[in-house]
């Protein structure tokens, strides 16, 4: 709605990145994600007006460090950049600036009403919410049922690579069964695939608890580091998943 675009502008609210994705709630709306810079009060005020004007909203607030003061030439341009990641480690702060988090999940998701898989979700999502640059991604012991719905994954795509998969994977499948645990039996832990990655093209992981934005994801392209998440498809539809 427009009328709920205009309260960005009339709250003087810096709107950095926007975008849409129809909603998996209803065919008939959207969801918008809205990446700002502001204050707290104004951040409230906005929330306030927004909640009038728009059926739901979810936000998470992400303290960003000043910057130390830029050089006097280049003070004008500066101030006007919206913040990015300069270093690595500065995915510390985009990382985390996930659309869903842990048990938030549609209506539409097969584990929308499994307590027990809405928690363990949450486990997956405060590991990576914890997870610092340069550390080690921790080793997650899977569950029966998670190695279970992961193996009637790998055996069905392993049975359509040979017609379905380019050259490139099919030449590295087999690297990713020697050396970091690819097969039926067993979930393969990020640590030793980031790892291999490292090794040979000079990518890592990083553990993640949800969706980010293109924006944040593409951040971390630019460190050669791909933002991937733990957690295991929902057992009852392991041939469907609705995140990327």
């Amino acid at each position: 709605r427009l009328s709920a675009l205009r309260i960005f502008q009339e709250n003087n609210i810096n709107v950095v990145h926007i975008e849409s994705r129809k909603s998996q709630r209803r065919d008939s709306e959207y969801d918008i994600y809205v990446d700002v810079e502001t204050d707290t009060v104004r951040l409230e005020e906005l929330v306030n007006r927004l909640k009038r004007e728009v059926a739901s909203i979810t936000f998470n607030e992400l303290s960003v460090p000043l910057s130390p003061p830029p050089l006097a030439k280049e003070a004008s341009f500066m101030e006007n950049v919206p913040w990015f990641p300069r270093k690595v480690s500065d995915l510390d702060k985009s990382a985390h600036r996930v659309l869903m988090y842990g048990t938030e999940l549609d209506a539409d998701h097969p584990g929308f009403k499994d307590k027990v898989y809405r928690e363990r979700r949450k486990v997956f999502a405060d590991i990576a919410m914890a997870y610092r640059d340069g550390d080690p991604i921790p080793r997650v012991e899977y569950t029966d049922k998670e190695v279970q719905t992961w193996g009637t994954v790998f055996s069905e795509l392993m049975k359509l690579y040979p017609t379905h998969a380019c050259r490139e994977y099919l030449a590295n499948i087999p690297l990713l069964v020697e050396h970091c645990g690819y097969r039926e039996d067993n979930v393969p832990q990020l640590e030793d695939i980031s790892k291999f990655l490292k090794a040979r093209t000079g990518f890592q992981l990083r553990p993640v608890a949800g969706y980010l934005s293109s924006r944040d994801f593409l951040a971390g392209l630019a460190f050669r580091v791909f933002h991937c998440t733990q957690y295991i498809r929902h057992g009852s539809d392991p041939f469907y998943t609705p995140e990327p």
